[in-house]
């Protein structure tokens, strides 16, 4: 047994599809004890993670199959306010994608964040689904990738109204958006536009937007994510998005970042097996 924990030492620092992040995959249910997230948004996990129920009001969790939809109870407290206020603005039903794994910690792929249960993706297309559509749904690109500009045939004042409800909220750090969504709402949002400090352009999100919620008062382990700049975040920073991309050499592969202790010993700890019964 020993041995195993040091070959997933070893791996962690050797490859990016480590034996460690396979391991967090393998948890199907969450650590018990007191909520605790541990580390940072891309480094780490948390104990005492939560399910959010798979339908609430306003909203609905897709592909739950999963197991995906666990996360820090004020992230979970979050989506349910959300869900009440998007039904209570008369918008379509909000889907909710994916918040973390059971006890957090990396992905093989497609998250590089998510590990703390203080992450959630909220879907661009709207709508309720039966339980069956659910586990499948399509999703809707909101961004014509060749233009890199948002496609009008697809984005409405619905989408617009999910995201300033949901940025809205004190808790949110911040949202991260395709830049040409953010784009967009530099160009038509009117009124109070303090909301949009938040919203930061980043790589993808075209059919859905990142929601990422400040570290819980009083937890010491969690690492909160440096301050944004001044200002809304519509001008040159902005554009620098749009800018051609000038060649380069490829920069070498990361390798992933050492875990944080107390994750390595929930990895290590033998009572580990009864988190990965079904």
């Amino acid at each position: 047994m020993l041995r195993k924990f040091v070959i997933a030492i070893v791996l962690l620092s050797c490859s990016s599809l480590t034996l460690a992040v396979t391991e967090w995959q393998k948890i199907k249910r969450p650590i018990s004890g007191e909520p605790l997230p541990i580390g940072s948004y891309s480094n780490g996990c948390i104990i005492g993670a939560k399910a959010l129920p798979l339908q609430g009001e306003g909203y609905q969790v897709i592909r739950s199959q999963k197991l995906r939809y666990f996360g820090h109870p004020e992230m979970l407290e979050y989506l349910v306010r959300l869900g009440k206020r998007v039904k209570a603005a008369g918008l379509p039903t909000m889907l909710v994608g994916d918040i973390a794994m059971p006890a957090g910690g990396r992905f093989a792929t497609g998250h590089a964040s998510h590990q703390m249960g203080l992450d959630a993706d909220i879907w661009l297309k709207m709508g309720g689904m039966s339980s069956q559509q659910a586990l499948n749904p399509t999703a809707i690109l909101m961004v014509n990738r060749k233009l890199q500009r948002v496609d009008d045939r697809v984005w409405s004042n619905n989408q617009t109204k999910l995201i300033q409800l949901a940025a809205t909220d004190p808790q949110v750090a911040r949202i991260f958006v395709n830049p040409a969504i953010k784009l967009k709402l530099c160009q038509t949002v009117s009124g109070d536009r303090s909301w949009l400090r938040k919203i930061r352009p980043w790589f993808g999100h075209d059919a859905h937007f990142h929601v990422r919620l400040h570290c819980p008062k009083g937890a010491q382990y969690c690492e909160e994510q440096a301050p944004m700049p001044a200002g809304d975040g519509c001008g040159a920073e902005l554009m620098s998005w749009f800018e051609p991309k000038q060649s380069s050499t490829p920069a070498p592969a990361k390798q992933p970042p050492v875990l944080p202790i107390l994750c390595q010993q929930l990895l290590d700890s033998p009572e580990k097996q009864q988190w990965f019964a079904e």
